[in-house]
């Protein structure tokens, strides 16, 4: 077996072997697998002119046509399309002899493949045996038997102890792990980790058992893979097929996983299982699915969106935004601009909950733009929002929100906002999948706003597809439970919910009144990190019922509270827990690394969240490879490092309080000019995503006094005088600066002497609201230099070589 890099695509696999003296190679996607319909091929190479002596047969569950094109060089192009999916026998023969592998099995997927993944790291972490409060500042990596040195990625494990998230050693030997913060070892550092043959990370030590060659539709199928001998290594399952899957793990314990996944719908699909970047014994699996259809209808509605038009700084915009369930009263907008000078808004309620909001942007640049309700943010806000030239987009920077996306109820429009300026001109694809078909409708709206609602007739999951450019954005599907006809649960009132000033672990109570209706009462309480906990519920009396929960974090908490699992009037009810609870629109991120990098380095970035509060700040970087992430305080804020393991496009995402800042996510591009992605690495990008997450819990940082941002034109000061054309030793000299048509900004006025010393005497006075006089007294002979600038900018002529 041969592999080669280098290229686009790489590494290929390649088989070579010697028949009568000549060697034959065989290579080509269509010897592995593909999908049923579309055309596969791969290539034989044998000793020039022989091509006649290669002899190709294809056996499989259909017939299939093989088209074949012999060149003179010796090598022979196949192609075939299986139309039928299953396992295909490629027989290879030269001079009449099989070469080696033959037959190759070729595994064909079910038409418009799809596929599910579910990536565990678990079997790759190692416990440094030692508690750590913080890993905030704790910078980490890994010394390998040969010398090199590597970061490692860094966590807190279940239980609690300080560990290693991604332990994949390679080669055998004693691994030293240095932990530092501030670079100073940390208590037992440095760690050594001897690894032998058990250690080493190897997928022909897994056993997996279980469902691998039938599976039944729209049931659960159960997957033990024991990986007990495989050493320390990251465990992933890929499903590919006709449909999506769900595939979930069900238990682990002692490195043994219990795995449960449910194809949609019935036909072929292929099980890969891979650890430690290898599969498993017998993978990839072809899987007949049977079973019933699951019945989903899918309903589409694809738009052409066109670019935004550009919007001038001065000049005012507007757009329209449906935010159901709200108050008039209660709704305010406010926009920032790069300065961090922030303004309200103009919102013009009109019907059916639409809001107009107008903006008067002053400055060219981004800015944050937020939309809040009883001073909480609506589901999308903030919103990031360019004022002159549009920078570059992509799928990634189309925002959607709405309680469309969190709820639904049979009958009833569930209604959503799609926000695609920042993305380009593009294709958007709204898809609706479910038990019943979806009516969907998209409403036209000015400055890259686009309204969705869409009705359903029949309860249950229902997955809200949006793509652009046939790319999914983040976060798609989303997947929403139509709850039935809500009926009784709308005459359930909820009285004496504190919506803030709340403390963490201090309780907070409400009560629920049923008020005639019957049923069984639910509660639960969204944490901003993203947890869910049930709240404790009591009846009080007949038809009313007190509900408890303790929070424990800071930021903003969602209630949801459901009769007969259908929401009641207002429900989820968003509360704000501390008294400095964080604001997402506060929070900046900057830095280079945030749009490119570089593999096998440090990339940094930095992230804002002076004057924003205290609360859960969550980095999450998903792509090729697993990256080694850190972080340290700096005074505005907090500075993430991340080193990825392979270059390709990585996704970073940045969440205050659990909602996205605004620009998040962004996407960078990683190269590979540090030679750390080649042969003998040892390092291959993952067939599935990687997600690698941090998250600290901030402190308050004060911004600072505020400076008032001024901008004047240096090029239209005017400068004139006497002094300006020489000057005489101990004798006062003058001249005027007339700032009349140059706007308003900071005179800086500043002279050197021929030794390099400021000049000892030098003064400016105000004459006039736009004139000022300048003078100075020189006591050296020789060249000075005379400095006036207009803020940052220098005026006309300056500096001004004067000479005595």
């Amino acid at each position: 077996m041969v592999k080669i890099y280098g290229a686009s695509g790489s590494p290929f696999s390649c088989v070579v072997d010697k028949i009568n003296g000549s060697f034959i190679t065989a290579f080509g996607t269509g010897l592995v697998g593909g999908l049923s319909g579309e055309e596969e091929s791969f290539t034989v190479v044998a000793k020039q002119g022989t091509a006649k002596d290669i002899d190709v047969k294809i056996d499989g569950p259909a017939k299939v046509d093989v088209q074949r094109k012999d060149n003179p060089d010796g090598s022979a192009n196949l192609s075939f399309r299986p139309m039928t999916p299953g396992a295909y026998n490629i027989n290879i023969k030269y001079h009449g002899k099989p070469i080696k592998g033959s037959p190759f099995v070729c595994k064909i997927s079910g038409e418009g493949r799809k596929r599910s993944t579910l990536s565990l790291g678990n079997c790759a972490e190692y416990s440094l045996k030692i508690t750590e409060a913080d890993v905030v500042d704790l910078v980490g990596t890994l010394r390998t038997p040969q010398g090199q040195i590597e970061p490692v990625i860094l966590k807190k494990l279940e239980d609690g102890e300080l560990g290693i998230a991604y332990f994949t050693p390679r080669a055998k030997g004693d691994y030293q792990v240095n932990v530092m913060r501030q670079e100073k070892h940390i208590k037992n550092s440095p760690f050594k980790i001897p690894v032998g043959d058990k250690e080493l990370g190897h997928a022909a030590g897994c056993a997996v058992k279980g469902a691998t060659a039938s599976a039944v539709a729209n049931s659960s199928n159960e997957l033990i893979v024991d990986c007990t001998n495989g050493g320390y290594g990251g465990l992933s399952i890929a499903l590919e097929g006709p449909h999506r899957s769900n595939i979930d793990l069900f238990h682990h314990e002692e490195r043994v996983y219990t795995i449960h996944y449910s194809p949609h719908e019935p036909g072929i699909y292929i099980l890969n299982i891979r650890f430690a970047d290898e599969h498993v014994p017998g993978s990839p699996f072809l899987l007949d699915v049977g079973g019933n259809p699951s019945g989903r209808s899918r309903e589409t509605v694809v738009k052409d969106m066109e670019v935004a038009p550009a919007c001038p700084a001065g000049t005012q915009a507007q757009f329209i935004l449906q935010i159901p369930g709200t108050n008039p009263f209660d709704m305010e907008a406010s926009i920032t601009d790069p300065d961090g000078q922030t303004e309200l808004c103009e919102v013009m309620d009109e019907e059916d909950f639409h809001y107009l909001i107008k903006i008067t942007p002053k400055i060219n640049g981004l800015h944050i733009l937020s939309i809040k309700h009883k001073g909480m943010h609506i589901s999308g806000s903030p919103f990031q929002y360019s004022v002159g030239q549009l920078a570059q987009g992509g799928p990634h920077k189309v925002q959607v929100g709405g309680p469309g996306l969190e709820k639904g109820e049979v009958g009833l429009k569930n209604i959503f906002n799609i926000y695609t300026r920042e993305a380009g001109a593009g294709a958007l694809s709204l898809s609706v999948e479910g038990p019943s078909k979806a009516n969907i409708k998209l409403e036209n709206r000015d400055n890259g706003f686009l309204g969705a609602q869409y009705v359903v007739e029949k309860p249950g999951m229902y997955g809200v597809h949006v793509k652009y450019n046939d790319e999914h954005i983040p976060g798609s599907p989303y997947m929403v439970n139509v709850s039935p006809d809500s009926g009784v649960a709308r005459q359930v009132t909820v009285h004496s919910l504190k919506d803030r000033g709340l403390s963490i672990d201090k309780p907070c109570t409400f009560t629920v009144g049923f008020n005639g209706a019957v049923g069984h009462l639910h509660a639960t309480l969204r944490t901003p990190s993203g947890g869910h906990t049930d709240c404790m519920t009591n009846e009080m009396d007949k038809g009313v019922y007190a509900v408890r929960f303790i929070p424990k974090e800071n930021g903003v908490h969602y209630v949801d509270v459901k009769l007969n699992d259908a929401h009641i009037p207002d429900s989820p009810f968003p509360i704000m827990v501390g008294s400095l609870a964080s604001d997402p629109a506060m929070v900046t991120a900057s830095g280079e690394s945030l749009e490119h990098g570089k593999c096998g380095t440090k990339n940094k970035f930095v992230v804002r969240t002076a004057g924003a509060g205290s609360g859960l700040l969550s980095v999450f970087i998903d792509g090729p490879s697993k990256v080694a992430l850190s972080c340290r305080e700096v005074d505005e804020g907090y500075e993430f490092s991340y080193t990825p393991f392979c270059p390709g496009k990585y996704l970073i995402t940045v969440k205050y309080g659990n909602i996205p800042i605004a620009g998040s996510p962004y996407q960078t591009n990683i190269t590979d000019e540090t030679g750390c992605y080649g042969p003998g690495t040892g390092r291959k990008p993952s067939p599935i995503m990687e997600q690698s997450s941090m998250s600290v819990e901030t402190v308050e940082k004060k911004a600072g006094v505020p400076s008032r941002k001024l901008r004047g034109d240096a090029s239209k000061v005017m400068v004139k005088g006497a002094g300006l054309k020489r000057a005489m030793t101990n004798r006062v000299q003058s001249l005027t600066v007339d700032t009349k048509e140059a706007g308003h900004a900071l005179l800086c006025v500043g002279m050197i002497s021929p030794s390099g010393l400021p000049e000892a005497e030098l003064n400016v006075k105000k004459v006039t609201a736009t004139s000022y006089s300048v003078s100075y007294k020189v006591q050296e002979a020789g060249e000075h230099i005379l400095h006036i600038k207009w803020g940052d900018d220098e005026v006309p002529g300056s500096p001004f070589a004067i000479s005595t």
